[in-house]
């Protein structure tokens, strides 16, 4: 990341997954010091969880809310065509004012929109400098919530996305380690039965709009074939058997 003075600058922050008090000093420092706050909406125009996050920290009128294609997935030209009119936006927005911070849920490196802007950014405006301010992710905010402990000794994480399909899923959880699914409220019965197939489900849990008055943080043996919200989140842990340090 370039350490460099710029007159236009693009700092992403990371806004955590809902609870306000999960936003970093630093990230609170970045998004009062940009001149702008701009946040992803999506275009039937209710407020978002990052818009609602930020509204804790700057005034409304330092936030500017940009149209993005964020729950579009089968039309790719649609979907391009709003990346690029937004990037366009918030360039206009670099130029006029300089320093101009996008707030995204979780962290802005982690299966962020803001991955997308940026590259979108460096193209049109020359000299942009691009900066990011990591973020609590969801699955740290649901292991603290629930208990769940994500890692010990040499054992790995595995982080899916259920936009890549159940199976992929289903490959993680027959391995070893700690397996976290993003977005998968909507293939809920798909993940129950991938964790009973490969003998998951006794420790597993899952969460959604973690920090918010309509917080669930439940055991994955409750799920059912009811769609949960899209941003729900599934914590697998490791199989665990060696005691205390066992995997050390």
């Amino acid at each position: 990341m370039p350490d460099v003075m710029s007159d236009s600058r693009l700092i992403g922050v990371g806004v955590g997954p809902g609870d306000p008090e999960l936003v970093t000093v630093k990230g609170v420092n970045a998004l009062r010091a940009a001149d702008i706050v701009v946040v992803p909406v999506m275009d039937t125009g209710e407020r978002g969880r990052a818009e609602a996050t930020v509204l804790h920290y700057v005034p409304q009128e330092k936030v500017v809310r940009v149209v993005f294609a964020l729950n579009e997935r089968s039309d790719r030209a649609r979907r391009e065509a709003a990346w690029d009119a937004a990037g366009e936006r918030v360039a206009e927005l670099i130029s006029r004012h300089g320093s101009v911070a996008f707030a995204t849920i979780g962290d802005p490196n982690v299966y962020s929109t803001f991955t997308y802007l940026a590259q979108t950014i460096v193209e049109l405006v020359p000299g942009v400098v691009v900066e990011t301010v990591p973020g609590i992710t969801a699955m740290q905010d649901l292991a603290a919530r629930s208990g769940a402990v994500l890692t010990e000794g040499t054992e790995p994480l595995t982080l899916v996305p259920l936009t890549a399909g159940s199976a992929v899923l289903k490959a993680a959880l027959a391995g070893p380690g700690t397996v976290v699914a993003y977005k998968f409220g909507r293939h809920a019965a798909e993940v129950a039965e991938a964790l009973r197939e490969t003998g998951r489900i006794g420790d597993a849990v899952w969460g959604a709009s973690l920090g918010l008055p309509e917080q669930s943080v439940r055991p994955a043996a409750d799920l059912g074939s009811e769609p949960l919200p899209y941003l729900s989140t599934l914590i697998a842990p490791a199989r665990r058997d060696g005691g205390r340090g066992g995997k050390l």
